[in-house]
């Protein structure tokens, strides 16, 4: 047992792994070599868990070999590593039995538990509750009441400093607290949630609601519900917004752990960078009719029927860092804009309130993100114009404009 908790430790660091894509290949060299030492080490380890090898469960589940690789393809395109890293995260998805995983589930809806039991192969639900070690999970164990308890305490104890904390909803803070409880205890969820985070490697906050306080904390936010973040100090803490979170992306934090054992980089909002360094804005499909200057103006009128930009019906796109444009969900079928409705914003702080409505932009009295495409217009007065005066249609030239007035140069 000595030997596989020294071997879960290894597992673990707070520092930060940047990961660039232009930082060349020497980068790149040193990088791989180093990944590969860190998988080579882990293989001598034991899995924290005695279930079955992960590479017989896929056969026994019937995934075969391709397609897990091309699942393993593209995570490492998600992942923002060059394609020559495939095999390497092949090996890390086979080893996540090495990290174990305790799940709290707070002031939410289980809708990012659920989302990733519906998640794609191999089989996410497999990969969580087989080849992950999943210690306690309040909505997924058979155990419940003082058994449940008992069980999380069990996993804190043995996997004390090593296991990955993942967080699921917001922290009620009003009545001291009293707004959630947890079972004959009576501990408060701020209680319950720091005493799992005292002996975590790091602490995964998952959903809008667990990242930033969510639909809970929407105005008036009677229960005083506030993120993670908000309650955690002193441990590395990540942040996967979005309601749901894509379980792509919490898959994701997990390879990194497994396969450079440390934390991805992260932007200012502790979100990890390979998820949402990506503006929805540039990289949805419809870009090309806002560029046009095409747009849908009515729900069922010829621009919704072919599938023009639906910035004016209220989609928060430009506002929006996320990579449900490129990932997807439902196995990579869809996302919200393509199936013809505005994106709500759900990856931002108070989405809620600023951003989950439908209707056309020119009343919402939202300024796109400063240096984006539509501040340009503001400025510059540039593009098509709304009956309403402000800027929504931008042509190319518009941006091509504005770059050359910031540089100093003439338009």
């Amino acid at each position: 047992m000595a030997e596989r908790i020294e071997g879960v430790k290894k597992l673990f660091t707070s520092k930060s792994a940047r990961v660039d894509t232009n930082r060349g290949d020497d980068y790149y060299q040193k990088l791989f070599e180093s990944c590969q030492a860190r998988i080579q080490e882990l293989k001598t380890e034991q899995p924290v868990n005695n279930r079955l090898d992960v590479g017989e469960m896929l056969e026994v589940q019937g995934v075969d070999r391709r397609d897990f690789m091309k699942w393993v393809s593209a995570t490492t395109a998600m992942l923002m590593l060059p394609a020559s890293f495939t095999p390497l995260v092949a090996d890390a998805a086979l080893l996540m039995n090495r990290a174990p995983v305790i799940w709290l589930e707070l002031q939410d809806c289980a809708g990012n538990s659920e989302a990733l039991l519906r998640s794609d192969g191999p089989k996410i639900d497999e990969i969580v509750l087989d080849i992950i070690s999943l210690e306690f999970h309040e909505t997924l164990q058979a155990a419940s009441g003082h058994q449940a308890e008992k069980q999380m305490d069990e996993a804190m104890e043995k996997f004390h400093g090593n296991y990955l904390l993942f967080v699921e909803g917001s922290i009620p803070m009003a009545m001291e607290g009293q707004y959630g409880t947890i079972g004959a205890s009576g501990e408060t969820f701020h209680d319950h949630l720091l005493r799992a985070a005292e002996g975590a490697a790091a602490v995964v906050a998952v959903g809008s609601c667990a990242t930033f306080g969510g639909v809970p904390a929407a105005a008036p936010n009677p229960t005083g519900a506030v993120g993670v973040m908000d309650v955690v100090k002193g441990k590395p803490l990540i942040n996967i917004p979005a309601c749901p979170a894509n379980p792509a992306n919490m898959v994701g934090v997990i390879l990194h752990y497994i396969l450079t054992g440390q934390v991805p980089e992260l932007d200012s909002l502790l979100r990890p960078k390979f998820a949402f360094g990506y503006r929805i804005h540039d990289n949805c499909e419809r870009r090309a009719h806002f560029d046009a200057g095409e747009f849908v103006e009515e729900w069922g009128d010829t621009g919704a029927k072919n599938n023009f930009c639906l910035y004016k019906m209220g989609c928060k796109g430009p506002m929006t860092f996320n990579n449900c444009s490129i990932v997807r969900y439902n196995e990579g079928v869809n996302w919200p804009i393509g199936v013809g409705r505005g994106c709500i914003g759900c990856s931002e702080p108070d989405f809620w309130d600023k951003y989950a409505y439908e209707r056309p932009m020119a009343d919402a009295k939202i300024k796109a993100p400063t240096g984006g495409v539509e501040k340009t217009v503001d400025e510059f007065g540039l593009g098509l114009l709304t009956a309403a005066g402000i800027g929504i249609g931008i042509h190319a030239a518009a941006s091509a404009f504005a770059g050359k007035k910031e540089d100093g140069g003439e338009a």
